[in-house]
C-alpha cells in the first residue's frame, strides 16, 4: 500500500505547530530558572550522611605521678575523720597566704614568709604552691603515728615516716608538706634561694626552712626521718 504524501500546506502547518510547541517549552524552562521554581531532583535511594564537624577534645593532663608516702606524712596523710581543721587538717587548694587555717597561721613566721616569697616566684612560672599539711596539733600527730604503727607493724618502721608529737617539726610549726608534684619539682630547683629545703630523701613533699641555704645551698638530705638526730629524743 502506498501512503499518500501530505500536501505542502499541511506540511507547513505541522512544522509551524512543532516550532510553536518547542518555543513554548523553552519559554517555560527559562521562566522556571528565573523564578527558582524548578521541581526538586529526586532523592537518591541512599541518603547522604550529614556533614560532621571535628569534635574538640580538652587536652588531657597526663596522669600525675603518685608518690608512695608513709601513712602519716605524705600527700594522702591528712584524711583523718575524727580530727578537724583546728588540729591542722587542710582541704585541697590551700596556699601559704591562707592564714584562716591554723595549719598555716601556726607556722613559724619566717617559714611562712619564705613560703610566700617562693610561691610568688613560682606563680611567675605558672606554678601554684598548695600545701597539703603544715602545723599539726599533738593529737593529730599522735593519731598519724598510731596509724603508721598499725600499718607497718612496729614503731621502728613507722619512724621512717612519722615522728612523735614531741619531735615532729610539724607540731612545732617548722615544716610543711607541699601538695603538688609540679610545685615540689619547682622547689627542688629554686627553693634554696628562699631557704626552703627538702629534708628527707623519701619525702619530696616535706620542706623546712634552712636560712643558710640562701648562700650555701641546702644541706644533704637524711634518708628518712629515722636517720634525723632530732627524732631520737
Amino acid at each position: 500500500m502506498f501512503l499518500q504524501q501530505p500536501s505542502p500546506t499541511v506540511r507547513h502547518r505541522t512544522g509551524s505547530t512543532a516550532r510553536t510547541v518547542v518555543a513554548a517549552v523553552v519559554a517555560v524552562v527559562v521562566l522556571l530558572d528565573v523564578c527558582g521554581c524548578r521541581p526538586p531532583a529526586a532523592a537518591s535511594a541512599a541518603p547522604r550522611p550529614a556533614p560532621t564537624s571535628p569534635t574538640s577534645h580538652a587536652s588531657l593532663e597526663p596522669p600525675r605521678e603518685e608518690v608512695s608516702p608513709g601513712p602519716g606524712d605524705g600527700p594522702a596523710s591528712d584524711r583523718v575523720g575524727a580530727l578537724g581543721v583546728e588540729d591542722g587538717r587542710l582541704p585541697d587548694g590551700v596556699t601559704p597566704v591562707d592564714t584562716a587555717y591554723p595549719a598555716v597561721a601556726n607556722l613559724d613566721e619566717h617559714l611562712r614568709a619564705a613560703l610566700r616569697r617562693a610561691a610568688a616566684a613560682a606563680a611567675d612560672d605558672g606554678i601554684t604552691v598548695h600545701l597539703n599539711s603544715g602545723w599539726r596539733s599533738p593529737a593529730y600527730q599522735q593519731h598519724l603515728l598510731a596509724e603508721a604503727v598499725a600499718t607497718y607493724g612496729s614503731r621502728r618502721e613507722a619512724a621512717r615516716w612519722v615522728a612523735t608529737p614531741a619531735t615532729s617539726p610539724h607540731v612545732s610549726g617548722d615544716a610543711v608538706d607541699v601538695a603538688d608534684l609540679d610545685a615540689t619539682t619547682w622547689l627542688s630547683t629554686h627553693g634554696a634561694r628562699y631557704g626552703l629545703c627538702q629534708v628527707y630523701a623519701n619525702e619530696p613533699w616535706h620542706y623546712e626552712l634552712r636560712p643558710r641555704a640562701v648562700d650555701r645551698g641546702c644541706p644533704d638530705q637524711y634518708a628518712d626521718p629515722s636517720a634525723d638526730p632530732r627524732m631520737w629524743g
